[in-house]
């Protein structure tokens, strides 16, 4: 997912960050966060990390909680033992065995769309 293994950013198990974040590359979430988050690239979310608030990037790997939505453009994959309460929206989706998992998915195909509004009306 992450350009050949490169991670940008990472926020620490101890770190707790209260407020909206932005990154331009990929970031691995392994501490906690009350507010949105906004990754241009892909996003790993750790086992033992806690997001409270919407989030949107490429592609996710979920291992720990999030409540909140999440629009990823690509795919995004659960790890056992992760928890979403919110709802997803996706081109792809991977569900380990014992996620829990409390919300809405729409699997959408923006290529598709974007066909449909060049497409002449009859």
């Amino acid at each position: 997912m992450a350009q050949e293994g490169k991670i940008d950013s990472v926020i620490g198990k101890s770190t707790v960050i209260d407020g909206d974040i932005k990154v331009s590359g990929s970031t691995k979430i392994d501490g906690k966060i009350r507010g949105n988050v906004t990754i241009k690239d892909s996003l790993i979310v750790g086992h033992d990390a806690i997001i409270k608030g919407n989030i949107s990037c490429k592609n996710a790997i979920v291992g720990g909680s999030i409540e909140g939505n999440i629009t990823v453009q690509d795919l995004i994959e659960f790890q056992s033992g992760a928890k979403m309460y919110g709802d997803i929206v996706c081109k792809g989706i991977i569900i380990q065995q014992g996620v829990f998992f409390e919300g809405n998915c729409s699997m959408t195909h923006k290529e598709k769309e974007k066909d449909k509004e060049k497409a002449p009306v009859k």
